[in-house]
């Protein structure tokens, strides 16, 4: 089943890439475009432009009435991975130097926002009518909104010497969650979905990007480097306080890697046991399940097809991914 739902993806960011190579093609100047496609060229799993296709198919659209909305998520996906490597520090994305690595801060900083308002121009091209297109518009700038307020919460979270699950929760939602949710939405939207499918879709793409982002935590403490394509535990060296540090600390755990910005694989693996012995790995990965069923149960408002087993299928694969 896996299997087939990554073959189904493929089959829609194959048509995601080529209108990228349409809708963002490398004019001049050369170098700030090939430093904006960049990581969009590196690949990456295209969940959310799959999610925008799926929702559109699933309420009677096609595939390539929304090519432009779907590219347009995966362009400001990529410009806040740019921005957050950039202030996380991180040197390493999807196994290769990061963009600010290769192009410098101010380049890496210029091709996320290219990136970035690229993504409107390009969401304005859809064939659709101008009341829809202009819904779309209005989801996806509150979304980038949200989506800086977020990464200001996890920043001003690293400052502080606790953080409660609710305000982890309420950081996961703008910083992940919401593009998903609009990945859904706009899909339901253009598809010409009521506007009460359209918030169930919103909700289902809320729910399963908490549990993705959840999920992603655990991977980033169990998964080694050459699978995640980042340096193993490297939330826990750049002091991020994630829901399983969070319950950690509240059941008196000591993490001496928490925020020392580096450590040997020794510590990395010290660290690790605590948090299963603690049995904090495990409360947030059953946490993580418990959102995407309920990301799933809002699928309910659709009617039985293809498209809605992988919508599905999706929201299983959140959390049994390796990476």
């Amino acid at each position: 089943m896996l299997m087939m739902l990554i073959d189904e993806i493929k089959k829609r960011s194959s048509h995601v890439d080529a209108a990228i190579d349409e809708l963002l093609p490398i004019t001049r100047p050369e170098e700030l475009y090939k430093a904006s496609r960049y990581l969009v060229d590196a690949g990456g799993k295209r969940l959310r432009p799959a999610v925008l296709i799926l929702a559109a198919e699933a309420v009677g659209s096609d595939l390539k009435s929304v090519l432009p909305a779907a590219v347009a998520v995966e362009l400001v996906h990529n410009f806040t991975l740019i921005h957050d490597d950039i202030m996380d520090k991180d040197d390493i994305r999807r196994g290769m130097p990061a963009v600010h690595v290769k192009w410098g801060e101010a380049g890496a900083i210029l091709a996320g926002d290219t990136l970035y308002s690229k993504a409107f121009e390009i969401l304005s091209k859809v064939d659709n009518e101008p009341v829809r297109i202009l819904k779309c518009m209005d989801v996806l700038s509150k979304t980038c909104t949200e989506i800086c307020e977020g990464q200001w919460l996890d920043m001003d979270f690293e400052a502080r010497d606790r953080v409660t699950e609710l305000e982890y929760i309420e950081m996961v939602e703008k910083k992940t969650s919401v593009l998903y949710a609009a990945a859904a939405k706009i899909g339901a939207l253009l598809g010409g979905a009521s506007d009460e499918v359209s918030e169930a879709l919103s909700e289902y793409g809320r729910l399963i990007g908490i549990g993705f982002q959840m999920y992603d935590d655990v991977l980033d403490m169990v998964s080694p480097e050459e699978v995640l394509g980042k340096v193993r535990g490297s939330d826990l060296m750049e002091g991020k306080h994630t829901l399983i540090v969070i319950d950690a600390f509240g059941k008196g755990v000591n993490l001496g890697i928490f925020g020392k910005g580096a450590a040997t694989l020794e510590e990395t693996e010290a660290a690790v046991l605590a948090l299963t012995e603690c049995g904090s790995l495990d409360y947030v990965k059953n946490l993580a399940i418990s959102y995407i069923n309920q990301g799933k149960a809002k699928l309910d408002v659709l009617r039985d097809c293809p498209e809605k087993e992988l919508l599905l299928q999706i929201a299983d694969y959140m959390i049994a991914r390796e990476y």
